[in-house]
């Protein structure tokens, strides 16, 4: 295992879930030096920034996002990767699919977030167009994973 860990966060297009997990996460991780994190999209476009509504959620928490622009997963991106941590099962079946090589770095967010719920499963919902509540609701279920993640990763070393 590498000294220095590369957390990579996936969702469906990059500029809501995973761009907040990243920023959540780098809030987190200040002042830690062994580890690093992005995000990327499975159907993400190249360049978007991340949403509206995400910024402000990461705002409110203190965490931000400088020059982010999304981006698709790609082989390269999954080799600097030690880690990835999928939003939802349909992500991890994606990644599995296409990177088959990289399958034992895959994980599920929600498994690290002690949370379960009935209608999601392990599904951290799509906020898109849902509005601020939604928004909150993901940073709430990230929150919660968080900590349990770097707990995980330094029980790993």
């Amino acid at each position: 295992m590498p000294s220095s860990l590369h957390i990579l966060f996936v969702c469906t297009g990059n500029t809501c879930r995973s761009p907040m997990a990243e920023g959540l996460f780098r809030k987190a991780i200040e002042g830690r030096n062994d580890l690093a994190t992005s995000s990327a999209g499975v159907a993400a476009s190249k360049g978007t920034p991340a949403s509206r509504e995400t910024l402000k959620v990461l705002k409110k928490r203190g965490a931000q996002l400088d020059d982010f622009a999304s981006r698709q997963v790609t082989e390269k991106i999954l080799e600097s990767a030690t880690h990835v941590f999928a939003m939802t099962e349909g992500h991890l079946a994606a990644l599995e699919s296409r990177f088959p090589s990289h399958a034992d770095k895959f994980f599920l967010i929600r498994e690290f977030s002690g949370i379960t719920d009935k209608r999601q499963g392990l599904d951290v919902p799509d906020p898109i167009g849902m509005g601020p509540a939604a928004y909150e609701e993901v940073a709430k279920v990230l929150e919660t994973a968080i900590p349990s993640i770097i707990a995980y990763l330094d029980s790993t070393r």
